[in-house]
């Protein structure tokens, strides 16, 4: 009973880590904002330099990212009260994110540690394989229909609605176009995608030289 339970943290343990590193890795990646500017023609649409978009981009970042900075003062951006809100609890979520991220990078080590020591790799094969299907379907669902896909994100993390910006009261959110987000979720499963077919082959190829 005590293996069983030991396995199964350990298994939560490992896919909230490929989970938040995923996300951790997508929210910093500022290329991928880098191309959207560019191919979206924001600088045109907006009346502003690449340069100085990017560089409100990282401002945003910066408070997003790190608990010491307290207040949000974009320079080219004027925010209203509500949206200065949305981003504080955005500024939650992401260090929420990096918390899990944290912890559950300790507990895998160890599991997957024990997993090595008592050869049990083996178990970890068919978790990968299921594990597998789960960012495929949502990637399916984003090419369907994203825009019932991000408004049910927002709805199951906030319980307002300050998430609707008023363009005229904050026009950062014109720099920041839904497909922008999109891109941040498709990139996000392509990444554990990605880590659980690796997991998968690996695991299956260490199962198999064990037998």
């Amino acid at each position: 009973m005590k293996k069983t339970a030991s396995h199964f943290f350990g298994l939560i343990s490992l896919f909230l880590c490929i989970l938040t590193l995923a996300i951790t890795f997508t929210i910093n990646f500022t290329p991928l904002y880098a191309f959207d500017v560019t191919y979206f023609t924001i600088p045109e649409s907006l009346g502003f330099r690449k340069e100085t978009i990017m560089n409100n981009y990282s401002i945003l970042l910066d408070y997003l990212n790190k608990p010491w900075v307290s207040e949000l003062v974009m320079p080219d951006f004027p925010s209203s009260e509500d949206g200065l809100f949305h981003f504080y609890e955005v500024k939650r979520l992401f260090l929420l994110n990096y918390s899990v991220a944290f912890l559950s990078t300790i507990g895998t080590f160890f599991y997957l540690r024990y997993i090595k020591r008592t050869e049990q790799t083996w178990k970890l094969v068919r978790p990968f394989q299921w594990g597998m299907i789960m960012p495929f379907v949502v990637l399916v669902i984003v090419a369907l229909n994203f825009d019932a896909l991000f408004i049910a994100f927002h709805e199951l993390f906030f319980n307002n609605d300050a998430w609707l910006f008023n363009p005229s009261t904050d026009p950062i959110i014109l720099a920041l176009p839904e497909a922008f987000f999109m891109h941040c979720f498709i990139l996000v499963f392509s990444l554990i995608e990605l880590a659980m077919v690796i997991g998968y082959f690996t695991t299956k190829r260490l199962a198999f030289k064990k037998r």
